[in-house]
């Protein structure tokens, strides 16, 4: 896909993802969010290349004094990603997002090891993690799940499945709940 493309579709998200969202021109301005998933997508893109790791890592923590927002520019981000607020989120190296995903702010995709291994958590397409949730280690979260807010995971949880507590407990999601369309606002607060 075209940069320009992408950078539509991730628009798009965000207009889909957040009821207060006006335009995209007022979103491409003042969406932080936006502004972190942009500047990612152009470190993550430097990061491939072994002679540019070192101006990737710069241009990812510019981007976090600028946004408040820190994605290792080893992660891979999938498409229509989309970070609601996003002060505090942090995605770690060897995350894996999918597409349709959407972050609330003070998420963390953070590791349990300093081993140099797969140590971050892999998200499916259409999660949605809450405000403040910790994913950590390399959990596998499930495509459609929902992840409530400050909930701390640890271990894998399926898909379809919302995932509440300290530690996370998930269950599967209910006929009804299943029935929301997940291109409306959804709060996973809502689930606890």
């Amino acid at each position: 896909m075209s940069i320009l493309g992408t950078i539509r579709e991730d628009l798009q998200a965000a207009r889909g993802q957040d009821p207060a969202a006006r335009s995209n021109v007022e979103n491409a301005l003042v969406y932080s969010g936006l502004h972190a998933i942009w500047a990612h997508r152009v470190a993550h893109r430097m990061w491939v290349v072994p002679a540019l790791r070192g101006p990737a890592r710069v241009l990812s923590q510019l981007t976090r004094f600028v946004t408040g927002i820190e994605i290792h520019p080893g992660a891979t981000i999938g498409r229509r990603f989309f970070i609601d607020h996003g002060m505090g989120v942090v995605i770690g190296e060897t995350a894996e997002v999918g597409n349709d995903v959407m972050l609330y702010h003070g998420v963390t995709l953070g590791g349990r090891s300093l081993e140099q291994v797969k140590r971050h958590p892999t998200l499916g397409d259409r999660v949605t993690v809450g405000a403040g949730a910790k994913i950590l280690g390399p959990v596998v979260i499930g495509e459609g799940s929902a992840i409530g807010a400050n909930a701390v995971v640890t271990r894998d949880v399926p898909a379809e499945s919302i995932a509440t507590g300290i530690p996370a407990v998930a269950r599967p999601r209910t006929t009804k709940e299943k029935l929301v369309d997940p291109n409306s606002y959804i709060d996973p607060a809502m689930y606890i």
